[in-house]
C-alpha cells in the first residue's frame, strides 16, 4: 500500500514499554502493510527482529522516545492521540470513527499504557476480548479496522 501524499490524512502506529522485540517487528510488518505513515517506541528501543521480513523500519519512519513526556511533545500537529486501552473510558472498536490524523498507542501485554498516557490521550478505544492479547496482535487489528472502515473528519 503506498501512500498518497496529497490525500488529507495519515497515521503512525507505536508501543510504548514494549515487553518482547518480536512484537515490536512483527507490529512493524503489518504497519507497512496497512499503510502506516510512520512508527515508534517510547521506553524501550526497537532492535532488528527476523520477524521484520519487510524491513519495515528501513522503508518508513522510525521514531524512538526514551518517555512519554518526550513523545507527547514531538506528536505532530492535528493529529489526535488514541490509546488502544480497556478503560471505562474507552470507545469499542466495533462503532469507532477513525480520525484522517492519528497517532495510535499501545501498551506492552503486562502493565498496558501507563496512567500519564491514558489520561493524555484525545481517545480511547477497545475490542472485545477475554483476555489480554498480544500487542502485535492488537495494533493490527486497529489498523485493520481503520483500513476497513476509512476515516472521518475530527
Amino acid at each position: 500500500m503506498q501512500n498518497n501524499n496529497l490525500e488529507q490524512g495519515y497515521f503512525g502506529i507505536g508501543i510504548q514499554n514494549g515487553k518482547t522485540p518480536e512484537n515490536l517487528g512483527v507490529l512493524w510488518r503489518s504497519a507497512q502493510n496497512l499503510g502506516a505513515s510512520f512508527i515508534f517506541t517510547i521506553g524501550n528501543r526497537y532492535h532488528k527482529q527476523a520477524c521484520d521480513t519487510h524491513k519495515a523500519v528501513g522503508a518508513m519512519p522510525y521514531f524512538h522516545y526514551d518517555c512519554f513526556t518526550d513523545f507527547y511533545k514531538h506528536l505532530p500537529k492535528s493529529a489526535l492521540l488514541i490509546g488502544v486501552e480497556q478503560d471505562k473510558n474507552s470507545k469499542k472498536l466495533e462503532n469507532f470513527k477513525h480520525p484522517r490524523r492519528a497517532v495510535y498507542l499501545l501498551g506492552a501485554e503486562d502493565h498496558g499504557l501507563t496512567k500519564e498516557a491514558i489520561k493524555a490521550c484525545h481517545l480511547l478505544v477497545e475490542f472485545n476480548s477475554a483476555l489480554s492479547l498480544n500487542v502485535a496482535v492488537a495494533g493490527s487489528i486497529v489498523m485493520y479496522d481503520r483500513n476497513t472502515k476509512g476515516t472521518h473528519i475530527y
